[in-house]
């Protein structure tokens, strides 16, 4: 399970694995087939990138070891995560993740969204354990926010006008939150020092954007086999992102029209065309500049911390969002 670069993760590797533990006895059922549901979808979480962003600000955050408060956390994110993945999933008719296929694939759209909806409360039941409300409020408002992402990205479907401030209301909900919150929860249980709290939170904001970018960009250029999941499905959902709105932006009338064309088309090769169209443009190196852009705003946020292993960690973390192939 725990397949993301080594050389970030070698000061919470033991903490990792108590968190995978913690994430399969919490998600045990009495009931075999929820558990082989639950099982099956673990394999979505390869990265554990957010329980990682949670440990890793607990310390940068202080001076103290990690706390079982900071265990606990780290699962509840990552619960909050795949439910979301799993949601997700449905939303786009995706049929592969993680090189293997989707739980609305093999079992329908009902499954996903039950599996999601019992994920989601389990994380909840989790948070209740600890001794403050604080962190239940906390993820309680970023799922909201998430979901409002995607009601917001639902809405502006086919929306060939859609700007780059709406783009970036829509992916800070549906994303961006969610890696913030990982980063403010982690300080939490760490510091009172309200400015290490801001800077990690800050940290996570940027670097969540700039994943999200990441994710866009490899939607239109990665292949499937290599990135492990549906490819092509924004093109699909006429969900414009930050490469087509910059394309749509800046490309000739007639460009605009051929893309706008192919993203109204019902033939079976629009997507490919969509992509071609794209990739051979100068959008997708604009949107990679933004990207970039985000990473080394995010490892300034971190320069108020004092220097420490694991704030060299998270410098190290924003860099792979951008490097990354999948």
């Amino acid at each position: 399970m725990l397949t993301v670069t080594a050389n970030f993760n070698h000061l919470i590797a033991s903490e990792l694995r108590a968190v995978d533990a913690l994430f399969a006895r919490e998600l045990t059922s009495e009931l075999p087939h929820v558990n082989a549901l639950v099982t099956y979808v673990s394999k979505f979480r390869g990265k554990m990138l957010r329980p990682m962003l949670v440990l890793l600000s607990g310390l940068a955050a202080g001076d103290s070891p990690l706390t079982d408060e900071h265990l606990t956390l780290a699962t509840v994110v990552e619960m909050v995560h795949v439910a979301a993945l799993v949601h997700d999933d449905v939303l786009d008719d995706a049929e592969i993740r993680r090189q293997g296929a989707t739980i609305n694939h093999l079992h329908g759209n009902e499954a996903a969204v039950l599996l999601g909806g019992y994920l989601a409360s389990h994380a909840y039941h989790l948070c209740s354990s600890l001794g403050s409300q604080d962190a239940a409020r906390l993820i309680a408002h970023t799922t909201n926010l998430v979901c409002e992402g995607e009601l917001i990205q639902n809405f502006n479907r086919n929306n060939w006008k859609l700007d780059e401030k709406t783009y970036y209301l829509i992916i800070y909900r549906k994303t961006a939150a969610l890696t913030e919150v990982c980063c403010r929860l982690g300080a939490m249980a760490s510091t009172r020092a309200a400015s290490h709290m801001e800077s990690l939170a800050a940290y996570g904001r940027k670097i969540g954007l700039a994943f999200q970018i990441a994710d866009d960009i490899l939607d239109i250029c990665g292949e499937q086999a290599t990135v492990g999941k549906s490819l092509g499905t924004d093109i699909e959902k006429g969900k414009l992102t930050l490469p087509m709105i910059h394309f749509l932006k800046h490309a000739s009338s007639r460009q605009r029209e051929t893309l706008i064309e192919q993203l109204e088309s019902d033939e079976s090769d629009r997507i490919a065309r969509v992509r071609e169209l794209i990739a051979a443009s100068d959008s997708i190196a604009y949107a990679r500049s933004e990207a970039e852009r985000l990473v080394n705003e995010s490892i300034a946020a971190l320069q108020m911390l004092p220097f420490s292993d694991a704030r060299e960690s998270l410098v190290q973390m924003a860099h792979y969002v951008t490097e990354r192939e999948k």
